[in-house]
């Protein structure tokens, strides 16, 4: 009886051992770069039975991972991730409800690597709580291709034929460098990204669901373009230089780069240097305007353009010690733009009779140049780097004159047919002060609190000109003072298969207009707008996660909007600003779906975002017959969508992509007493093939349909890009073809456009000379494997006359290469 009894004790002991729960935690980092390695995969296994493992999951996108295991002894923690060599530890399990491995570091297997098919991806797109990143550098199509090619691959973001783009279906939003704004390229992005070789670039970040910790401004979201840099943290072993120089030529561009980068100690540098010759060609326009009074114009114009671009910057960093970060950068832009064409109009009806023509030819020329600097420090208060306090001082200067000649070569007595130039002078500053703390609160859980002080001050002198004579009435003189004092908190916690990410920001905004010339009047404004955002996640199973999310962001009208300065450059057109105009307040809510495994990558983003009192362009006939157009908050919007991307890596030589959207607009305004809605779809699908020789093709469909606005829409295009890429000596020679051709006559683009206003109705047909070939070649040198590491500024502004709507993207998985238990 005793045995028995005893027997029975010891079952039960043994049993409630079995069911011993401890929970492992660790943070698994690149032992080069010192960055989090995320998506790795993390087994759990029984020291004597090593053919299967008791517990598997996934680092984070912050290289974090938390298993649970059920029962007591010896076990061994294996990490894989593609490329690296396996990270082991030995554990015993026993009483210990936790063990904190801390951090581990994982390095490259170049001997895994050699002569290895590797029948997985690294992940091209990476997904976040708060945005998107596309892994420019992981995609073989960088070696050949610009900025801009680039962006039609990114989910949520679309190109279309005249190189316009737009981000969740908007064309509003805020365009980064490193995490910091950059005024010339959000002025002109398209013409920017078009100049920029794709290879200067680490990743592209596409932010749609900006926290509390990004300024309130922008409902879209944000482009954020992260260089190649050399991270300070980087172990000290790595010290070296890696270098690439690029040159290309073709029938619409030439160009050129170099990009250095290195470490020496604690000091790592990173030097970009590009310059371009852009020509895209004639552009032709044939406009036609019937108005409700029986008179009409019909418009020819042919346009060329000219755009020559450089860009240089450079980065340092310095690790003071272990716990402490000094970053500095400093970057200068130059873009001269110069555009000279020709157009003839004829007008009918009214008092021009049967018919009256005229000509004229068009010079403008526009010059910017932007200088932006800053200093980032920051101070880790523990070995995670999960505590930290930081300060960022960043200064913005750019200066731009635009100069516009308009001849006639004849006079007339039904239009002012004056020849007239005009010279228009900006110049915009902007200081901003930053402080961030962050604390973690326990095991998953973070408390972020910042505040920023924004100190922007931008001036304009525009000067008009009549037969060479100074007109002071149509000229304009101001200055524009802006200030933004903002604070934020923003708590997010993990909660096993549950995340929660909330937080809210308070902005007050002081705005001072001024004018010392021109038909404006002098206000002071001051208001403050409360935002929250909200972004709750949970885990479906190893490798997919869905998340929902909703945020509310507002849009201040840019000085462009508010000045009431009139340009007559056109002499049947005036176009001109709106002073009393308000700020636009978005909502924006989206479900998202995120799957990843090996070969495939699937994100789902169902997404609905409406405003009241939204502001738009629009235009009307006044009682002296000229077309007036300037803005307003004057629309109702609602619009709902779904954006799908899938990358698939079908075989080992084969990868397919498809990157679209399907999007219904509805759009009202009582105050114009119109409406218009409709349904927009675009795609972009294609492959990425390698061919014998170890030649890399890649080939893209690119097709859109309507756009609406309010007043009207933009008809939809088709066309069609590839490039064939060959590597040599070792990948340090890479040698690409690349072209593009619209898919109507002659590999142009033909594209329609039609708007109704109150009195009129206006027809357009463009045609757009987008075919070209391009040849590169690029040569990339170096003394050590080191690879990039870019460090992100945690300043983001708001002074880009730009909006936006968005949504949040989620964490996804990875594959692995295999495992190695060690016997």
């Amino acid at each position: 009886m005793k045995k028995a009894i005893f027997a029975i004790m010891m079952s039960f002991i043994a049993t409630l051992a079995m069911a011993q729960k401890t929970i492992v935690t660790g943070v698994l980092v690149d032992s080069t770069l010192q960055e989090a390695e995320p998506y790795a995969t993390v087994r759990i296994i029984k020291a004597e039975k090593k053919e299967k493992a008791v517990s598997m999951g996934l680092t984070d996108i912050d290289g974090r991972f938390r298993q649970e295991v059920n029962g007591s002894g010896k076990y061994i923690v294996q990490m894989s991730s593609v490329g690296k060599r396996d990270a082991i530890r030995e554990i015993t399990l026993g009483k210990e409800q936790t063990i904190d491995l801390g951090t581990i570091l994982i390095s490259e297997d170049a001997q895994m690597l050699q002569g290895v098919e590797i029948v997985a991806q690294k992940p091209l797109v990476k997904m976040e709580v708060d945005k998107m990143s596309y892994n420019v550098a992981e995609d073989e199509d960088s070696k050949s291709n610009t900025v801009l090619d680039m962006l039609r691959k990114v989910p949520m973001v679309t190109v279309d034929g005249q190189d316009n783009i737009s981000v969740n279906g908007s064309s509003s939003f805020k365009v980064y460098v490193d995490g910091m704004p950059n005024v010339m390229f959000s002025s002109n992005p398209s013409m920017v990204f078009k100049s920029m070789p794709a290879s200067a670039v680490k990743s592209i970040e596409v932010i749609t669901n900006p926290g509390a910790k990004y300024d309130a401004e922008g409902a879209a979201g944000v482009l954020n373009i992260v260089m190649n840099k050399q991270n300070p943290q980087a172990a000290q072993s790595v010290n070296g230089y890696n270098g690439t120089v690029r040159a290309s030529a073709g029938n619409k561009q030439l160009g050129g780069s170099v990009f250095l980068n290195g470490q020496q100690g604690k000091l790592s540098y990173s030097v970009n240097v590009m310059t371009s010759y852009n020509k895209p060609g004639n552009t032709t326009t044939e406009m036609e305007q019937i108005q409700d009074n029986g008179s009409s114009q019909i418009l020819t114009s042919d346009n060329n353009l000219k755009t020559p671009f450089t860009m240089g910057s450079l980065s340092l960093g310095y690790q003071l010690d272990s716990m402490s970060i000094l970053n500095a950068n400093i970057s200068v832009n130059t873009m001269n733009m110069k555009t000279n064409g020709s157009t003839f109009t004829t007008i009918n009806g009214l008092s021009y009779g049967d018919s009256f023509s005229y000509g004229s030819t068009t010079d403008m020329k526009n010059k910017r140049t932007s200088f932006s600097g800053s200093l980032d420090y920051q101070r880790f208060f523990n070995n995670e780097h999960t505590h930290s306090l930081g300060f960022t001082y960043q200064l913005n200067y750019s200066p731009a004159t635009t100069e516009m000649t308009n001849n006639f070569g004849t006079t007339s007595t039904y239009i002012d047919l004056t020849n007239r130039y005009s010279e228009n002078k900006d110049k915009t500053t902007n200081h901003t002060f930053q402080l961030d703390y962050t604390m973690p609160l326990g095991t998953g859980h973070t408390l972020s609190l910042g505040s920023k002080l924004q100190l922007h001050d931008a001036t304009s002198d525009a000067k008009y000109y009549l037969s060479d004579v100074y007109d002071p009435t149509s000229s304009s003189e101001y200055e524009y003072k802006n200030s933004i004092l903002a604070g934020y908190g923003e708590y997010a916690g993990n909660f096993k298969k549950f995340g929660v990410k909330a937080g809210v920001r308070y902005e007050y905004t002081w705005q001072d207009v001024e004018y010392h010339l021109g038909n404006g009047e002098d206000f002071k404004t001051s208001y403050g707008n409360l935002v929250p955002t909200v972004n709750l996640q949970y885990t479906l199973s190893q490798g997919s996660n869905i998340g929902l999310t909703y945020n509310m962001r507002i849009s201040r009208p840019g000085i462009s909007y508010l000045n009431p300065y009139v340009d007559k450059t056109n002499p049947i057109a005036l176009t001109y600003g709106n002073p009393d105009l308000d700020v636009e307040k978005a909502h924006n809510l989206s479900l998202v779906y995120n799957l990843f495994t090996s070969k495939l990558m699937v994100n789902l983003n169902l997404h609905h975002n409406f405003t009241d009192n939204g502001i738009s362009q629009y235009s009307f006939y006044d009682s002296n017959n000229l077309l007036n157009t300037t803005y307003g908050n004057v629309v109702k919007s609602h619009q709902t969508g779904l954006n799908a991307y899938v990358n698939y890596l079908m075989t080992k030589n084969t990868r397919l992509f498809f990157n679209g959207s399907l999007n219904y607009t509805d759009l009202h305004s009582d105050a114009l007493e119109q409406s218009n809605s409709g349904w927009t779809a675009n795609i972009m699908a294609g492959l990425q093939q390698t061919l014998p020789w170890n030649l890399k093709l890649s080939t893209f469909l690119i097709t859109s349909t309507k756009s609406y606005t309010l007043q009207g829409w933009s008809g939809g295009f088709n066309l069609l890009t590839a490039s064939l890429s060959k590597s040599l000596f070792n990948d340090k020679l890479n040698l690409s073809i690349s072209g593009v051709m619209g898919l109507n006559k002659g590999g142009c683009l033909n594209i329609e456009t039609s708007s109704r206003g109150n009195n009129f109705t206006s027809y357009n047909k463009i045609k757009v000379p987008i075919y070209g070939m391009t040849f590169t070649v690029s040569y990339t040198f170096g003394n050590s494997k080191m690879r990039t590491q870019q460090h992100v500024s945690r300043v983001q502004n708001d002074f880009i006359e730009q909006q936006s709507q968005g949504e949040t993207i989620n964490s996804m998985g990875s594959g692995n290469t295999g495992s190695s238990i060690p016997q």
